[in-house]
């Protein structure tokens, strides 16, 4: 199968741990063991997010004092090549040496006038008490907003529109690559008046773009690996069931937090309305078991209505 999986977060970067080089490269290490079971007879795409990291390079740019800060599209450029060489160098050291890997910069076109730039909402960077994020948000005008008992600063997240290095990827994975590509929902872009493309100060949620490249790489499957092994309904509570099956439409009038799940199972439900294919939701330590269709939440049009698992 042609496949895009989709690391959440977690897989780089555990919620409170230390931004350090060597914890991201202790996460990505057990996240590619993970994703080196699939790859035997399989054509794989792997995307990623990047909140953590760009937010940490915004905060050590803004220590910086005596340049302005790079914007959000260089930070995420950035970012994009720091993972990709992490993961191509710790799945390289599981594979057969022979195994090719490219890491593609990703431009994602985005719409200027997009009601995201007016709304921010994308968590990036570390979390905060309330003290520290009400200190940073008078020094440095940014947006905060509640996540848990903590606070992260948000910024714009608009709508992928089109993935500008699809062709390239197409290309390597027609001659056996595992490619990384689309980190933290690519790098995005704008077109100006005068049809010259430039970035743009935003972050892209990498579910939706992740949705939006396996739909135009004609992928079989979808996977979003997140840290919890389903979607679940009343998440938390001692009544939660775990989603085995949905039909899109069903799963979609359920209601999910617009700051975890709730992006995961749009970009799910999207993929699969597009394309007729599957999208599955679940934990990445399940790969195998979502790849072989026995974990995870499975959303496709086979049938209507929601199975539970017992």
């Amino acid at each position: 199968m042609r496949i895009v999986a989709a690391l959440g977060g977690n897989a780089l970067l555990r919620r409170g741990e230390p931004l350090t080089a060597e914890n991201q490269r202790q996460n990505v290490r057990v996240a590619c063991e993970q994703l080196a079971r699939i790859i035997p007879g399989n054509e794989l795409v792997i995307a990623h997010g990047n909140g953590p990291q760009v937010g940490l390079l915004a905060l050590q740019g803004a220590a910086y004092s005596q340049v302005e800060p790079y914007p959000l599209d260089v930070l995420g450029a950035q970012t994009e090549g720091m993972i990709g060489y992490m993961i191509e160098q710790e799945l390289g050291n599981l594979l057969p040496v022979e195994t090719p890997f490219a890491t593609i910069l990703t431009q994602v076109e985005v719409d200027a006038s997009d009601p995201a730039f007016q709304h921010p909402s994308k968590p990036i960077g570390p979390v905060y008490s309330r003290e520290e994020a009400d200190r940073l948000a008078a020094e440095k005008g940014w947006h905060m907003a509640p996540d848990g008992d903590r606070f992260r600063r948000v910024v714009p997240s608009p709508q992928p529109r089109r993935i500008f290095e699809i062709r390239p990827v197409k290309w390597l994975l027609e001659k056996g690559s595992v490619v990384i590509c689309a980190g933290g929902g690519g790098i995005p872009t704008v077109y100006d008046a005068g049809r010259k493309l430039h970035g743009i100060e935003a972050v892209i949620d990498k579910d939706l773009c992740s949705a939006l490249l396996a739909e135009q790489l004609g992928s079989d499957l979808l996977i979003i690996a997140t840290d919890v092994e389903a979607v679940y309904v009343d998440w938390g509570q001692p009544a939660q069931r775990a989603i085995a099956r949905a039909h899109p439409d069903d799963l979609q009038a359920l209601s999910f937090a617009a700051g975890s799940m709730g992006p995961k199972v749009q970009a799910a439900c999207d993929f699969t309305r597009r394309t007729g294919k599957t999208a599955v939701i679940g934990s990445l330590a399940d790969i195998e078991g979502i790849v072989a269709g026995r974990a995870g939440t499975r959303v496709s049009l086979s049938e209507p209505g929601i199975d539970y698992r017992q």
